[in-house]
């Protein structure tokens, strides 16, 4: 592909990488809330990145609580962040303060019951509402909330086990356009000027992707996939181009929902947006980099963020160190559906391409793809453990089984924890469950442990024996299991053995009619490796 999600990704991450380091500590969720629902009325102006916010949070206990917490980036020595004015409780003002980084209430919270705080703030956001100007020169305002940059501009508890349904009330100047999650259910004028837009979605959500998209649009409503609205909404001067390329998300929706399951969410909105990321999951309101209307991998990175709507948005990873779940799944589905489209040898080239950069990425980080390493650096997981070793897990997971078993698996995990959250283990057992095999083996060698099998192979032909001597031996210090296959030719005769390796020297005497001129190791491109 000539331009990846991934590069996209990681141009951007490099770029503001030191501007995000002191909002990009872990939130961990360990006080105590379980919030219900969020209503946010956020006011928006011309004249300054000052905003005005309301919140009102519904919340639940899962133990009991002496002082309420909420996260909440306190105003800094560079006046950006926000400061609270005020907080009630069911009409009755209670008492407060701010650190840094939270909003301390003064409230007790007790489990089986529910307290509703309505919170007064404003400010100017330090990050995760980006205020800006887009390539035009027209200003912008996109929440860019990943991984837990929420409460920079929203008070919330901002990790991903805790969601929530969530409304939006934007009142901005009248000639902006608003797209947010879920559905659009007012939209009136005010005086002075102004507009008010109400999106509510009903679908629990986790912070990473609750969003607000403002600018001047462009807006295409190219028709339904299973009676889900699909629209495009892009900058005006791109109308065309943005128009065109953005279409074949309804391509994509459909083939996402006839494999995987039913799509969870009420529209789904693709939006050029000013942000961040090259691309951005948000739960029915995708955003993409200012160039994706019109960027050769345009149809790629539009299948990685929407199959994220099945996996991250709906199905949503316990914690931080099983983003694969997200982000592999994601490569992988993307994966399937090029291959669906174009063949089995588009899924190989691809295959070749990330195997290589998970080899690369290995030489230096020796962590597994569940990685607890990075609980501080959460930026740091968005790397080819996450995203391409993540998708060839799920390959092989996908060779060990067949395709019925694999795509079973698949609708079962969805099926399951759809609105929820999962681990790793989760997915194990649902797919031994549907499998009827023990891959705890499996799970602990590909997530688990760091790096992937190295292998010399040696061979020789003994043309008294008509037979082949093979020798696999394995460098790398953690010994894997894995089949290997090995493809022996000599002009038109080809034959293709599957060997079973266990420990650090295999070998194998394979009989064989004729001598081969060349072997090729794995033809089917169906192991992650690398050979010396």
């Amino acid at each position: 592909m000539a331009i990846s999600f991934i590069s996209i990704r990681k141009l951007f991450i490099t770029v503001v990488a030191s501007f995000l380091v002191s909002s990009l500590f872990a939130q961990m969720p360990t006080n105590g809330l379980d919030v219900k629902h969020y209503t946010f009325t956020i006011a928006l102006n011309d004249s300054n990145n000052i905003i005005k916010g309301k919140a009102q949070i519904t919340t639940g206990f899962l133990k009991p609580e002496n002082e309420i917490t909420f996260d909440l980036v306190n105003k800094n020595n560079y006046g950006k962040g926000m400061t609270v004015i005020n907080v009630y409780k069911n009409g009755t003002k209670e008492t407060f303060e701010q650190d840094d980084q939270h909003l301390i209430i003064h409230d007790e919270g007790k489990p089986g019951e529910e307290n509703v705080y309505s919170i007064s703030y404003e400010g100017i956001p330090a990050d995760g509402l980006i205020i800006s100007n887009n390539k035009y020169g027209a200003r912008t305002f996109f929440g860019d909330n990943w991984p837990n940059r929420a409460h920079n501009w929203i008070p919330c508890n901002d990790h991903l086990s805790d969601k929530a349904t969530v409304d939006f009330i934007v009142i901005a100047p009248d000639h902006y356009q608003v797209v947010s999650n879920g559905k659009k259910i007012e939209e009136t004028n005010l005086q002075d000027h102004l507009k008010l837009t109400h999106w509510k979605e009903d679908i629990p959500l986790p912070t990473k992707i609750m969003v607000i998209g403002v600018t001047d649009f462009a807006v295409n409503n190219i028709g339904n996939v299973d009676c889900i609205p699909v629209s495009s909404w892009v900058y005006p001067p791109d109308r065309d181009s943005g128009f065109a390329h953005y279409a074949i998300s309804k391509n994509i929706l459909k083939w996402y929902i006839q494999h995987i399951g039913p799509y969870a969410f009420e529209k789904l909105a693709n939006v050029q947006s000013t942000t961040i990321f090259g691309g951005m999951e948000n739960a029915g309101c995708i955003f993409y980099f200012e160039k994706s209307v019109n960027a050769k991998g345009i149809e790629s990175l539009m299948a990685h963020e929407i199959a994220h709507q099945w996996f991250g948005d709906n199905v949503t990873e316990k914690d931080w160190p099983h983003l694969w779940l997200s982000e592999g799944f994601a490569t992988y589905m993307t994966d399937l559906y090029l291959e669906s489209k174009y063949g089995e040898d588009s899924l190989r080239s691809l295959l070749r391409i990330q195997r290589r950069q998970v080899v690369g990425y290995s030489e230096n980080h020796k962590t597994p793809v569940v990685d607890t390493s990075e609980s501080k650096h959460l930026m740091a997981l968005l790397n080819d453990n996450s995203y391409q070793k993540g998708a060839w897990v799920l390959h092989m997971l996908r060779r060990k089984l067949g395709d019925s078993l694999f795509w079973k698996g698949i609708r079962t995990y969805y099926k399951t924890y759809a609105g929820s959250n999962a681990n790793t283990t989760d997915l194990e057992k649902v797919f031994e469950k549907v499998s009827g095999q023990n891959l705890e083996i499996f799970f602990k060698q590909w997530l688990f442990t760091a790096g992937q099998p190295s292998i010399k192979v040696d061979w020789k032909y003994d043309p008294t024996k008509k037979s082949v001597s093979l020798k696999i031996e394995q460098i790398q210090t953690n010994l894997f299991v894995f089949l290997l296959q090995v493809r022996f030719s000599n002009g038109n005769k080809t034959v293709i053995k599957t060997i079973d390796v266990k420990n650090k020297l295999t070998q194998k005497n394979i009989s064989l009619s004729f001598k081969p001129n060349d072997i090729t190791v794995d033809p089917n491109v169906n192991l992650l490796y690398s050979q010396q």
